[in-house]
């Protein structure tokens, strides 16, 4: 039996200056340690999370889940700022659109 030599899991999250503000990344996707951790806090896990995204490796998706868990404080301070950005952003849409209908 061939053994493969041990996965540094360093290698799995990498960070871009180009690629989402630099925010780290499953290597080699789009996908950034928020997208996996919004899933993980609505409670997917690991496994349902593969199934949803078949291109991610479930290696890369545990190394982000270990990435956010280990890095929780910065990256739920960054998700609680995305979420109002959204909020502003929406609510900013619907006063167009109401000022739109109004005219």
């Amino acid at each position: 039996m061939a053994s493969s030599a041990p996965v540094n899991i360093a290698t799995l999250i990498e960070s871009r200056a180009g690629l989402h503000g630099g925010r780290p990344c499953l290597a080699g996707t789009g996908m950034t340690v928020h997208a996996i951790a919004r899933r993980y806090l609505q409670g997917q896990r690991a496994e349902q999370m593969a199934a949803d995204l078949p291109d991610i490796p479930l290696s890369h998706i545990h190394a982000a889940i270990a990435y956010y868990l280990a890095n929780r404080e910065r990256i739920d301070g960054e998700l609680t700022g995305d979420q109002a950005e959204s909020d502003r952003l929406f609510a900013a849409w619907q006063g167009e659109r109401r000022t739109e209908t109004s005219s």
